[in-house]
């Protein structure tokens, strides 16, 4: 899915940015350029990164405590 239109970034672009390290948007803008122009893009990349930060927040839970899916 084209995330930012302004830089043609898909999905994939700001995923692989924050697989990377970038727990920021700021950090996100800075590794792929994503939310650096006008600014349209800004609430699908924290929706990522919130994503990715309840994902490894999960994955950090023992099983005997994570919640039944």
């Amino acid at each position: 899915m084209l995330v930012c239109h302004c830089k043609g970034l898909s999905d994939r672009h700001v995923r692989a940015a924050v697989s990377s390290g970038a727990d920021t948007r700021r950090k996100v803008v800075r590794a792929c350029g994503a939310g650096s122009v006008c600014g349209g893009c800004r609430p699908v990349i924290d929706e990522i990164l919130r994503d990715h930060h309840e994902e490894s927040a999960d994955a950090g839970l023992s099983l005997e405590f994570a919640p039944a899916r």
